[in-house]
């Protein structure tokens, strides 16, 4: 894998790590600046919300770029983001800051996805995404504990001022390592936008909004799940956290094998494991031993499906790889809000937290229906061109 690979990781890392590390700090933010927690919450809808706006947004203003300086450009408004943060003395300017920050995530995750692929031959396609995204993962297992550490340790604002500094550092091996194509790399932006009336990409995008509302159903309650049914400490809490962690990474692998194989096929069985191992939860929860294997398999098939659905809509987006990726990011992020809520309704209706991963396994099955009208679209596509070379 080239060395560039390894820098959009490091990317990839720094992102994952800023997003997710106010979980661990809200308290502290609470404190700090004199709101509620479920005002200090809302910083992490207010990102996610940036994510899903923003993406779509960033993707046409950076279409007329070579993908090289896109990157840079979408670096550079996260170390400003980052700094911001670190900076912020109100909550209104903090939540700006991070909505600052949250203008790169899509369109980063989205143009670094297809620069990925392009780096390598065309089976390793989804090996090469996975690597991308092995940051993400490690951002959940090290990035995030070590993070919200260094939060207790020396204020809220230190961590935000760590990940500018990783940005720094993404930037400086963006700029030496990532190969420079703009002679292959023009983008035509009315061909881009006209690739979004394909029915098979957004029946992809569907696929990756119910895969991500699967997995943060019961991801989002995970924490009441193990204290209240699991009956774990809070030590325990994290320590299992971070067992997740470490599945969402080795599926994250598994996955991009996968998705080099067969792509159709392994993310249906991706999803129907999903939809079982999740609804397991629902029995294993009140026994420690059983429901830790559980969560370790459940992360696992959770992330293996990620580089496979990147790729897929790049497959149906071919003549808009940059938007069509970005996208996919907004994408997860609307199912991401989509999963919690649904989640979140379970329990308001009186159905208990044992209910979460039924919610779960029920949108993966979900999941799998859409995927398998996405694999006979794709077959349909794939005979019409097939017809038409004939023809010719």
């Amino acid at each position: 894998m080239p060395f560039a690979l390894l820098v959009l990781a490091l990317s990839a890392f720094a992102i994952g790590t800023t997003e997710f590390v106010i979980m661990g700090l809200l308290p502290d933010v609470a404190r700090s600046l004199s709101v509620s927690i479920p005002s200090a919450g809302w910083l992490i809808s207010g990102y996610a919300l940036g994510v899903a706006i923003g993406a779509p947004i960033m993707a046409v203003a950076t279409a007329s770029l070579p993908r090289k300086r896109a990157l840079l450009i979408l670096m550079g408004i996260f170390i400003v983001g980052n700094v911001l943060c670190a900076v912020a003395g109100s909550y209104g300017f903090l939540m700006l800051a991070r909505v600052v920050t949250s203008l790169c995530h899509g369109a980063f995750f989205g143009i670094g996805s297809v620069v990925a692929a392009s780096l390598v031959a065309p089976n390793r396609k989804a090996s090469a995404v996975a690597l991308m995204f092995t940051g993400l993962t490690l951002a959940n297992v090290l990035g995030v504990p070590l993070g919200t550490a260094l939060g207790h340790l020396a204020g809220w604002q230190t961590p935000f001022w760590a990940v500018a500094v990783l940005g720094l550092l993404s930037l400086v091996g963006l700029w030496f390592a990532m190969p420079s194509r703009s002679d292959e790399e023009k983008t035509d932006l009315r061909a881009e936008i006209g690739q979004l009336r394909s029915a098979g990409l957004w029946v992809a995008l569907s696929m990756t909004v119910l895969f991500s509302a699967a997995m943060f159903a019961l991801f989002t309650y995970i924490a009441p799940l193990l204290e209240e049914v699991t009956h774990l400490p809070p030590q325990g809490v994290t320590w299992s956290l971070f067992l997740i962690g470490l599945g969402l990474t080795v599926g994250n692998y598994i996955g991009g094998r996968l998705a080099d194989w067969r792509l159709g096929a392994a993310l249906t069985g991706i999803f129907i494991a999903l939809a079982v191992v999740g609804s397991l939860v629902r029995w294993s929860s009140p026994h420690l031993i059983p429901m830790e294997i559980n969560l370790f398999l459940w992360a696992l098939v959770s992330f293996a499906a990620v580089p496979g659905l990147q790729i897929n809509v790049m497959t149906f987006g071919k003549d808009a790889p940059n938007l069509v990726a970005t996208l996919n990011i907004g994408a997860f992020n609307v199912g991401n809000a989509l999963g919690a809520w649904a989640g979140g309704s379970a329990i308001d209706a009186g159905l208990g937290l044992q209910s979460v991963p039924l919610v779960a396994g029920a949108l993966g099955v979900l999941a799998v229906v859409a995927t398998r009208i996405c694999m006979r679209l794709a077959a349909r596509a794939e005979r019409r061109a097939a017809a038409v070379v004939a023809c010719h």
